[in-house]
């Protein structure tokens, strides 16, 4: 009789134990009564019913999760490898232990599907160009498939964007061929502009002989202060000369 009581008293301890929980801040506990959702404690201290509760911990802080690299081809044809890391958190704890089996698997292949179709509507220079943006859609479009399983996509971060050899080359001759042709049309406008102040300075000289004779007076005197002895053949203007022409005239026999 004794060793049934004392048996009978483990039990009820046992019991007793096992029906408080305690759960710190950043947890909650989804509580079935006989298999029913019945409510969501804590934290803190949490009794259940012996046998008749059960009580499902769900963990309320922010979780990084690594998207496998996953082959993608981009709406210009081109193969690459991109992987990216998700940031989430659970917000309705009811909603990620009832309507989904596992919460953290079910995000990870949701991330993996929805990240090759959202970078096939891209080409690659977008890819490697507009992460940002991207980066983005993805969030928006995980946060609206997860929301019927109570978790909250906080932030999509592509990580590496992997592009085979071959390609890389072909990117690197296209840039080069880029950078060539700004530089031929800088070159391009440049010349043109030079001409254009030729062509004002031109104008604005044949207006003012006086400022055109001053112009061959200055050039002559640049070359002859080079300090180099040779001999100048400078083609002298009709305009310096005109004058003394007119004021010697012809001759009358």
């Amino acid at each position: 009789m004794l060793g049934f009581t004392g048996a009978l008293i483990v039990i009820l301890a046992f019991l007793l134990f096992s029906s408080i929980k305690i759960l710190p801040e950043f947890q909650r506990g989804v509580v079935l009564t006989l298999g029913r959702y019945t409510g969501t404690k804590g934290p803190g201290l949490v009794l259940l019913l012996p046998v008749a509760q059960r009580m499902i911990r769900v963990d309320l802080r922010v979780n990084v999760m690594d998207v496998p690299p996953q082959d993608v081809i981009s709406r210009d044809n081109v193969s690459v490898r991109v992987n990216a890391v998700v940031y989430f958190r659970v917000v309705d704890p009811d909603k990620s232990v009832l309507e989904v089996a596992d919460f953290y698997q079910a995000t990870s292949q949701l991330a993996q599907t929805r990240l090759r179709s959202v970078l096939g509507q891209h080409e690659l220079d977008e890819i490697l160009s507009q992460r940002d943006s991207i980066n983005h859609v993805l969030q928006t479009i995980l946060d609206e498939a997860t929301d019927p399983w109570g978790i909250k996509i906080a932030n999509v971060e592509i990580k590496d964007v992997d592009i085979n050899e071959t390609m890389v080359r072909a990117i690197a001759r296209q840039a080069e061929a880029e950078r060539e042709r700004r530089a031929k049309v800088i070159h391009a406008e440049g010349e043109m502009q030079a001409a254009e102040k030729l062509r004002d300075a031109a104008a604005m000289l044949s207006q003012q002989p006086q400022a055109m004779q001053l112009r061959y007076l200055q050039t002559m005197a640049d070359m002859a202060s080079n300090g180099k002895s040779s001999t100048i053949v400078f083609p002298l203007p009709l305009d310096l000369i005109k004058p003394l022409m007119g004021a010697i005239g012809p001759k009358s026999v």
